[in-house]
């Protein structure tokens, strides 16, 4: 275990004093004081803050972010970055290639590939993680249950979705069988886990949504039932959709639909959903997606690696999608890395929208308070009085910074990789670039013997 010197919200109010820059909507040069699991106050620039006996942390060297927000992973990926035989691949094929590998995970890949992607994400400066497991093979049945003991212990946010697939290859999909589920099997334990460990109430740690994987991996049974128990519990919904125009022919091939025509058919056309990559949408798709208030989960690096296209980010967002960033998997990334995320979306939409119409605000935005509106909370991704103290604080104390003029500006232009100090409800979970209780090496350890286990299990 890891000890840390600095005080929690939790035992006294702290005033996050002076920061090098903040991201946040007005004065706040002062910098914030937080109590408890909340911001309890913004202070402005040259003031002192109204909240007396405040513990001081000294930010000076510091840009203060909202805590950044992942909306689409799949943590068990880890396990296989760079894999050999899915190098050089577009989307079917390098499924294709890495489902006969990903069927041979066991419980304990599923719980060190998730410790070591929240770990990861953690030290990015994210503070709240959307994971999409979607693989049941005999044996894993628990999965979300290690995923959140993994979140638990970390102390981290997270939406779990409980992902499915029950349209195996022989059916049409693309699955091989090996890793599905039947359909009662998918809605037995999806209402399970709603039951067990989604906390819909306010500064919550655990939520689950439902997540059937895509139309290429169920099938619209599963898809309407899905809609149909998270509208009764309360829950968000989350699938893969319009990622490369082979979906798009899958989808009219199978239902005679386009992909957004197949959403709505099944009942997921609403707010309560938000979808993974959403890059192949034409005009009238994206107006109606707006229309509807459905968010987008923009995965520029994935997208960019399996060369999939560029979603129309800003588009959707004018359209009144919640727009959000997700790094995806690390076997298609292959990292997880918010700021180098942000980073991503920032140069990937540029090239499409044109330097004059995309700043480092709007990748900013998309990574916190977008990202927060596809998770359908309003509690956190912002520094604002009353939100989550859920925050991450980036020094520019490196030589890629050095002669910056923008602080905020220079995270991304000069490409940040790693948080200095990082917050979740109002806790200290990184210090001086350490995981507060977290022995790093030895995860990391475990986590690259798991993953030679696996690629040998494969083999034979």
């Amino acid at each position: 275990m890891i000890e840390m010197a600095t005080k929690s919200a939790q035992d006294q109010p702290i005033w996050l004093k002076n920061p090098l820059a903040i991201y946040c909507d007005g004065d706040a040069g002062g910098g914030v004081v937080v109590a408890g699991n909340k911001i309890l106050e913004l202070v402005a620039t040259g003031r002192q803050p109204n909240t007396p006996n405040t513990t001081v942390f000294d930010a000076s060297r510091h840009v203060l972010l909202p805590g950044l927000i992942n909306t689409h992973h799949h943590f068990y990926q880890t396990l296989t970055r760079a894999f050999p035989s899915a190098l050089d691949k577009p989307l079917f094929p390098w499924l294709q290639s890495l489902y006969p590998v990903w069927a041979k995970l066991q419980p304990q890949d599923v719980e060190l590939s998730s410790r070591l992607a929240l770990a990861e994400l953690l030290l990015s400066g994210c503070t709240t993680a959307a994971d999409h497991h979607y693989l049941f093979p005999q044996g894993l049945e628990q999965a979300v249950d290690l995923q959140v003991e993994a979140a638990t212990d970390l102390g981290m946010r997270v939406t779990i979705t409980r992902g499915s697939m029950c349209l195996g290859e022989d059916e049409g999909g693309l699955p091989p069988r090996t890793v599905i589920q039947s359909e009662q099997v998918i809605l037995d334990d999806s209402e399970r886990v709603v039951k067990d460990y989604h906390d819909g109430g306010e500064g919550s740690m655990v939520q689950i949504a439902l997540a059937p994987c895509s139309p290429f991996s169920v099938t619209p049974a599963v898809m309407k039932a899905s809609a149909a128990l998270a509208a009764s519990h309360g829950v968000q919904l989350h699938t893969h959709l319009a990622e490369t125009h082979d979906e798009t022919d899958f989808c009219i091939a199978q239902f005679g639909l386009r992909p957004v025509d197949y959403l709505e058919s099944v009942g997921w056309l609403n707010e309560r959903t938000w979808l993974a990559h959403g890059i192949h949408f034409d005009q009238q798709e994206i107006a109606r997606l707006g229309e509807h208030g459905v968010g987008v989960s923009h995965c520029p690096s994935s997208n960019m690696i399996l060369a999939s296209g560029i979603c129309p980010a800003s588009q959707l967002e004018r359209a009144g999608s919640p727009l959000g960033l997700g790094v995806d998997g690390s076997a298609s990334n292959d990292g997880s890395n918010m700021i180098q995320e942000l980073r991503m979306a920032f140069l990937l939409q540029r090239l499409q929208d044109g330097a004059e119409n995309i700043s480092h605000l709007d990748a900013l935005r998309w990574g916190t308070a977008g990202s927060a509106a596809c998770l359908g909370r309003s509690d956190i991704g912002a520094i604002a009085v009353g939100k989550q103290a859920d925050l991450a604080l980036f020094n520019l104390d490196e030589p890629r910074f050095s002669g910056s003029g923008d602080p905020l500006a220079a995270l991304l232009l000069c490409g940040a990789q790693r948080a200095d100090y990082v917050m979740v409800a109002g806790s200290w979970r990184v210090e001086r670039g350490v995981i507060n209780g977290l022995d790093l090496p030895q995860l990391m350890a475990h986590h690259d013997g798991a993953a030679k286990q696996l690629a040998a299990r494969y083999l034979g």
